[in-house]
């Protein structure tokens, strides 16, 4: 082999090995190695309630298996607005993530002529983790043991009982503002910032009653601080055999299950989502996930991609369509 036939072949070599060089570099950084940097996970409520109770759980699970931390940030606000919204407007690179629920996804839009988000357009969803009843919870002096006898007295003293929520807008308050509506009856509204306060006021005795998920006020009632009445799932809870769900109460034909999940904003690379969807996929199978969420008196889900997106449109239908009609405002 001559000088000048090494000396060609070495360029070539070279020059093939920068091209290789160039075309790596002009992938986005995304697509190189996603994730390189950590993850965060926007919970549109404050600490202690149904949302941060699995964010939390989903973040931490799902961090061990990216191999990356998933850091849980609350961004309380207007219900459940502002965190919402934060997450809608993030940028669509996979690092940022929703934790959506029925409340901020399904119900928001019938209550918000303007919202400052889409659901169906500026959200993808990784997956649904779990979904939970509510819990009609009443203080522990209060003078009924039912839902029933509790319809009768409101009806008899119109807007002498209170009602809390952890907010304006949030689901407790759409579920017990459906709930007298269809019964007929008329209870004061109290607003809270989030669930922590209300359980508070409730446990104190300066709020007559609460919605919320069972997961969380299982705790409470357990503890005998507190009274179940009903629950607003289609069947009763394992963990409170005794408690009737509201249909079965006759007060109310009233029904409602709040699902929980992770959502990308749209738009976001459809590898990077489909990693996020396996990875968590595997998250939520995990026997550990299952069990923590049964125990805590949930419905884990396993849905197909296409199930999930048909079941968040079918309760943004469903329900935007109800609170129109009963007439719910944010206040």
């Amino acid at each position: 082999m001559t000088r000048h036939t090494l000396k060609g072949r070495l360029s070539l070599a070279l020059a093939q090995t920068l091209l290789m060089v160039l075309a790596w570099t002009a992938i986005p950084a995304a697509a190189q190695v996603f994730p390189n940097k950590p993850l965060k996970v926007v919970v549109p409520q404050p600490p202690g309630g149904g949302f941060d109770f699995v964010g939390r759980l989903l973040a931490d699970r799902l961090s061990k298996q990216l191999a990356q931390p998933v850091v849980v940030e609350n961004r309380p606000g207007s219900g459940t607005l502002i965190g919402t919204d934060v997450a809608a407007k993030a940028a669509p690179d996979g690092y940022t993530l929703l934790v959506g629920s029925i409340s901020n996804l399904a119900i928001n839009p019938g209550l918000y002529r303007n919202l400052p988000y889409d659901s169906l357009r500026d959200f993808e969803p990784v997956g649904l983790a779990v979904a939970y009843s509510y819990t009609l919870m009443a203080r522990k002096d209060l003078p009924f043991n039912s839902l029933k006898d509790l319809v009768a007295n409101a009806k008899a003293n119109p807007g002498k009982l209170t009602y809390a929520s952890a907010g304006n807008g949030s689901g407790q308050h759409v579920l017990a503002a459906a709930l007298w509506h269809l019964a007929g009856v008329e209870l004061v509204h109290v607003p809270y910032r989030g669930a922590q306060a209300a359980y508070q006021d409730l446990l104190g005795g300066r709020v007559d009653v609460f919605f919320d998920l069972s997961p969380t006020a299982r705790v409470q009632v357990d503890a005998g601080n507190v009274k179940a009445l009903a629950v607003s799932g289609s069947a009763r809870l394992a963990g409170h055999p005794a408690v009737p769900t509201i249909t079965e109460t006759g007060v109310a034909a009233l029904e409602l299950e709040s699902w929980f999940g992770f959502f990308l904003p749209a738009k976001t690379p459809a590898d990077v989502a489909s990693h996020l969807r396996t990875e968590l996929a595997k998250v939520i199978a995990a026997p550990d996930v299952i069990d923590i969420f049964r125990k805590a008196g949930g419905r884990p889900l396993a849905l197909s991609p296409a199930d999930t997106r048909a079941l968040v449109k079918r309760d943004v239908d469903r329900w935007t369509q109800l609170t129109r009609e009963l007439d719910i405002k944010p206040e």
